[in-house]
C-alpha cells in the first residue's frame, strides 16, 4: 500500500518530526470525558470483591459459601471462598465483554467512537439498575451480562477498552498523547478506589441491603458517561473514514488550535484512510490475521493483554476483601485494607502519567516487571511461611498483615505505573489506521478472555495450589518482563500516523 508505506516514510511534510499541535482545552476536557468510561470499568473491578464478602449477600444468594465462611470453622483459609457460582457472579461480565468484542469493531467504525460509547454506557447503566434491584440469583447473572456488553462497547476494558482508548488516542496531539491516554487508567483507578470505601461504608448498613447500593451506584458513572458523549466531537480518523472530509478538517483545527498548521496531518490521515478503503471488501480482523506486514502488531496486540492478564493484578483488584480475609484479615479490617492497596494504586499511576512521554513505555515497562517480580515472590513466600500447604494458621503475628499489606502495595504500585496503563496504551497505538479498530477488537477480546479466565479460575486455583498461585503469577510476570526487552518497540513521541516506521527501526522486527 503506497499510502501506508508514504506514512512509515514520514507520510505528510514533517519527515518523521511530527505535527504541531496544542494541548488545547477541548482535547483536555474530551479526553476527561471520555475516560469516565475507564471509572466505570474500575468501579466494577472493586465493587464485586467487598461486595461478595459481605455476609448479608452471601446469605441470600450463595448460602453454602456463607455457611462455609460464617459457621463452618475450618481451618483451611485457602478453601473458604471456593464456589464456581461464586466466581461466576464476578466473571459472568468478562465473558459477556469478550463476546461483545468480537462486533464492537464493526460498530465503532460504521457509528464512531462517541456513539458507541454512549451505546456502551447505556446498556451498562441498565445492567446496573438490575443488580441493585436483584432478588433471585438470574438477576444477578443477567445484570452481570449487560455490565459486560455495556464495557465492551464502550471501552477495557476496560472497560470501555475498544472505542475509549482509540477515541484518545486520536483525539492526543503525538507530543501528549501518552499521558492523555492514561487518564484512562487514571479514572479506572479512581473507580476502584471509590469502589473500596463505598464497600467499606455500605458493609456496616444495618439491615443488610448495603450490597444493593454498592451494586447500583455503578450507573452513576454510566449516565455520566452518556451525558458526557453528547458534548463530544467524533475524532477526525472516524470522519474522514466516512467521508466527512471538510468536517473532519474543522476538528482537526479545533483540537490542535485555531492558529496551528493542520494540514500536513489531515492529509497524512486522508491518505491512510484511503490506504485502508482498499481493504473495504475484505475482513479486516481476516487481513490483520493473514497479511505478513501486520504480523508484528498483530503479535503485541495479543501478547500485551494475555500478560496483563496473568501478573495476577485482578486476583487483587476482584478479590482482595477475600484475599485479605484468607491471610486472616477481619471482615471490616479486610474491606479497609482494600481501601489502602485502591490509594496506592491510585497515587501511583501518576508516575505513569509523569513519566510515559518522558522516559518512555519501555522503561516502565521493564521497571514495573521487575518490581513486581520481587514482591509477588515476597508474598508467596509470606503466605507459604505462615499458611503452609494445609491452609491451617491460628493467632497471626500483627507484624505479618503489616508485611504483606506492605508487599502488596508495592506489587500493586508496580502495576499501576507499568503494565496497567501501558498495557491498554500501546496496543491503541501501533496498529495501522486501516486495521486499527480490528486490533483494538483483538486486544479487547484476548484481555476479556484471560479476565474472565482468572476470575473463574482464581479461587478455585487458590483451593489447588494454595501459596504456589503467587509463584505462579510469578514466572509470568518474568516472561512477559523478558518479552518486553526484546519484541516490544518504545512508540514514545511517534505521530500516531507515523506509527508503522517502528517496525522498520525495531532490532527483532526490521528482520
Amino acid at each position: 500500500m503506497v499510502a501506508v508505506a508514504a506514512i512509515a516514510n514520514g507520510g505528510g511534510g514533517d519527515k518523521g518530526g511530527g505535527y504541531p499541535g496544542k494541548l488545547t482545552w477541548y482535547v483536555v476536557l474530551s479526553s476527561f470525558a471520555a475516560a469516565m468510561g475507564g471509572f466505570i470499568f474500575g468501579y466494577d473491578l472493586g465493587i464485586s470483591g467487598g461486595v461478595t464478602s459481605m455476609a448479608p449477600f452471601l446469605k441470600e444468594f450463595f448460602p453454602s459459601v456463607y455457611q462455609k465462611e460464617e459457621l463452618n470453622q475450618s481451618n483451611n483459609q485457602y478453601c473458604k471462598f471456593n464456589s464456581q457460582v461464586l466466581t461466576l457472579f464476578t466473571s459472568s461480565l468478562y465473558l459477556a465483554a469478550f463476546l461483545s468484542s468480537f462486533f464492537a469493531s464493526t460498530v465503532t467504525r460504521r457509528f464512531g467512537r462517541r456513539r458507541t460509547m454512549m451505546l456502551g454506557g447505556t446498556v451498562f447503566f441498565i445492567g446496573a439498575a438490575l443488580n441493585a434491584a436483584a432478588v433471585h440469583l438470574w438477576m444477578l447473572i443477567v445484570g452481570r451480562i449487560l455490565l459486560g456488553f455495556g464495557v465492551g462497547f464502550a471501552n477495557h476494558g476496560s472497560i470501555f477498552d475498544l472505542a475509549v482508548p482509540l477515541y484518545l488516542s486520536e483525539m492526543a496531539p503525538y507530543k501528549h498523547r501518552g499521558k492523555l491516554n492514561i487518564c484512562f487508567q487514571l479514572s479506572v483507578t479512581i473507580g476502584i478506589l471509590l469502589a473500596n470505601l463505598v464497600n467499606y461504608r455500605t458493609a456496616q448498613i444495618s439491615g443488610g441491603w448495603g450490597w444493593r447500593v454498592s451494586l447500583g451506584l455503578a450507573g452513576v458513572p454510566a449516565f455520566l458517561l452518556v451525558a458526557f458523549t453528547f458534548f463530544l466531537c467524533e475524532t477526525p480518523n472516524s470522519l474522514i473514514e466516512n467521508q466527512k472530509y471538510d468536517e473532519a478538517k474543522s476538528t482537526l483545527q479545533r483540537i490542535r488550535g485555531l492558529q496551528v498548521d493542520v494540514q500536513a496531518e489531515y492529509e497524512d490521515l486522508v491518505a491512510a484512510s484511503e490506504a485502508s478503503k482498499s481493504m473495504k471488501d475484505v475482513n479486516r480482523l481476516t487481513q490483520l490475521l493473514q497479511s505478513r506486514q501486520y504480523g508484528p502488531s498483530l503479535v503485541l496486540a495479543v501478547l500485551i493483554p494475555f500478560f496483563q492478564q496473568f501478573t495476577g493484578i485482578n486476583v487483587i483488584m476482584f478479590y482482595a476483601p477475600e484475599l485479605f480475609r484468607t491471610i486472616g484479615f477481619k471482615s471490616h479490617a479486610s474491606l479497609m485494607s482494600a481501601v489502602i492497596t485502591g490509594l496506592v494504586n491510585f497515587f501511583a499511576t501518576f508516575v505513569s502519567i509523569y513519566g510515559t512521554d518522558k522516559w518512555g513505555r519501555r522503561f516502565l515497562f521493564l521497571v514495573g516487571g521487575a518490581i513486581m517480580l520481587v514482591f509477588q515472590i515476597a508474598v508467596a513466600a509470606l503466605i507459604g511461611t505462615q499458611f503452609g500447604v494445609s491452609g491451617a494458621a491460628t493467632e497471626l503475628p500483627k507484624w505479618f498483615a503489616i508485611v504483606v499489606v506492605a508487599c502488596i502495595c508495592c506489587y500493586v504500585a508496580a502495576f499501576a505505573f507499568s503494565w496497567g496503563p501501558l498495557g491498554w496504551l500501546v496496543p491503541s497505538e501501533i496498529s495501522a489506521l486501516e486495521v486499527r479498530p480490528a486490533a483494538q477488537s483483538l486486544t479487547v477480546a484476548t484481555n476479556m478472555l484471560f479476565t474472565w479466565i482468572i476470575a473463574q479460575a482464581f479461587l478455585s486455583m487458590l483451593c489447588t495450589m494454595r501459596y504456589f498461585l503467587f509463584f505462579f503469577f510469578a514466572a509470568f510476570v518474568a516472561v512477559m518482563t523478558v518479552f518486553v526487552y526484546f519484541l516490544v518497540p518504545e512508540t514514545k513521541s511517534i505521530p500516531i500516523e507515523e506509527m508503522s516506521r517502528i517496525w522498520t527501526e525495531h532490532p527483532y522486527w526490521k528482520k
